[in-house]
């Protein structure tokens, strides 16, 4: 049983607090390698800023030429909300727990893509037979439930990842999503719902009234991390935070995948916006507010390509562009190994 990370908010306070810093003399080694490779500066455009991204981080940060993206994990955690009883899911709690013994028998959309792309895949429920409270009328979970919520999350980062991909599964958990946005960076139930699984206009209207209830109800506590996570969250939105806290110490980059994980991690950027330092956003969800969220996370997606399953589906297409920013930088040849002339230092100085 690997050890608690987190055995009091506090402990969670200072690892939020005290957040290493990418190794900059291997992100110069990257940049300078970048600027030998047979092509113009810049010509792989967002592959180029991955490659020097990963040098910063996990085994690439050695001051070394090469970088590693070969041992990627996507890992899932599954959680069910207890404000699913306001009516803010066309779907019932009980398909949390299918779906994830669907993932379990290989059926899901992740499995498939985890499959042709070579990358290990974990799921891991969190109590799923005991939902959260309801967030509109009291926390959604006590201090001991958020604490042990963070510490799965953290448990789950193996310590020798180049990559780590986030997703989540969780009936309703757009909801609580949506909450964790507007209590980390303000705005109402309007601004941050979402048709979620397919709700109408309708739903997605009631949808924003019952976060918005839940916003009042918490609206005398502290903003502080733990506690949005523990009033508005849920198990896997903890989950999901406790992982980047662990990946962060370890030096792993994270790729986030959508809507749901992108707003786990809201509020630690509220209390400390360097979180996202290590941090890809894997692609842009089709929910609406997802844009929105990534701006105000300092993100910008890799992917754009309509997608809003959840389940970690666009961080895991998202690892193969980031293999593909490793493949480049670590194979292509440079100008003097090529025998390929390079440009000018100075475009214009012999005009």
């Amino acid at each position: 049983m690997p050890a608690r990370m987190f055995h009091s908010k506090t402990d969670f306070k200072r690892a939020l607090a005290d957040l290493p810093a990418a190794d900059a003399p291997s992100q110069d080694a990257a940049r300078a390698r970048q600027a030998e490779l047979t092509k113009p500066p810049g010509s792989l455009g967002r592959l180029e800023d991955i490659a020097v991204h990963l040098a910063g981080w996990g085994a690439g940060s050695k001051i070394a030429p090469k970088i590693s993206a070969d041992k990627i994990k996507v890992v899932i955690f599954a959680g069910n909300h207890g404000v699913v009883a306001q009516g803010v899911s066309p779907y019932p709690a009980d398909v949390t727990a299918q779906m994830v013994a669907n993932f379990s028998a290989g059926g899901a959309a992740i499995n498939a893509l985890t499959a042709a792309f070579d990358l290990a895949l974990d799921v891991v429920p969190l109590d799923l037979d005991k939902p959260t409270a309801d967030m509109t009328e009291k926390p959604a979970m006590t201090e001991t439930e958020t604490l042990t919520a963070l510490n799965a999350g953290a448990a789950a980062v193996e310590d020798d990842l180049d990559v780590l991909c986030l997703g989540e599964m969780g009936i309703g958990n757009t909801t609580a999503a949506a909450a964790l946005a507007a209590r980390s960076f303000s705005g109402s139930g309007t601004d941050w719902a979402g048709p979620g699984t397919g709700l109408d206009e309708k739903g997605v209207s009631r949808k924003a009234v019952v976060i918005d209830h839940a916003l009042a109800t918490h609206a005398a506590a502290s903003k502080n991390a733990f506690e949005t996570l523990r009033r508005v969250g849920g198990r896997e939105t903890a989950a999901i935070a406790g992982a980047v806290l662990a990946a962060r110490a370890k030096r792993i980059p994270v790729v986030l995948d959508g809507y749901v994980v992108a707003a786990s991690v809201a509020p630690l950027y509220a209390d400390n916006a360097d979180i996202t330092a290590h941090c890809i956003a894997g692609h842009m969800s089709a929910e609406p507010a997802h844009q929105a969220l990534l701006q105000h996370l300092g993100l910008a997606a890799v992917l754009d390509l309509g997608m809003r399953l959840g389940e970690g589906s666009g961080a895991a297409l998202a690892a193969q562009v980031v293999r593909a920013a490793a493949a480049t930088h670590n194979n292509m040849a440079t100008f003097a190994e090529a025998a390929v002339s390079n440009r000018s230092k100075e475009v214009g100085d012999e005009c």
